[in-house]
């Protein structure tokens, strides 16, 4: 898979954020998810926060830390991403 032409046509981090909470077989927190695709944490929470908006991600609270899961909508649009991502 050529990551390129994927970037080209998907903002890399949003992206590979939505296929790893997809694919996560863990509980998942900004924290990890910012190690997984490498970013900063606080770059992560931005952009999970404008997820949330746009109701593809929820944050539940435990604890101290947030839990983030996708929400049905968000695990479609993961999916899409993905198969996208496998064709190119």
């Amino acid at each position: 898979m050529d990551e390129t032409i994927f970037n080209v046509f998907f903002r890399e981090k949003p992206a590979h954020m939505m296929i790893h909470l997809k694919n996560s077989a863990t509980e998942m927190y900004a924290s990890s998810l910012a190690k997984k695709v490498d970013c900063t944490y606080s770059h992560v929470v931005k952009i999970l926060q404008e997820m949330e908006k746009s109701g593809l991600v929820n944050f539940e609270k435990t604890g101290r830390l947030k839990l983030l899961s996708l929400t049905k909508k968000g695990e479609q649009i993961a999916e899409k991403i993905e198969a996208i991502k496998n064709l190119l």
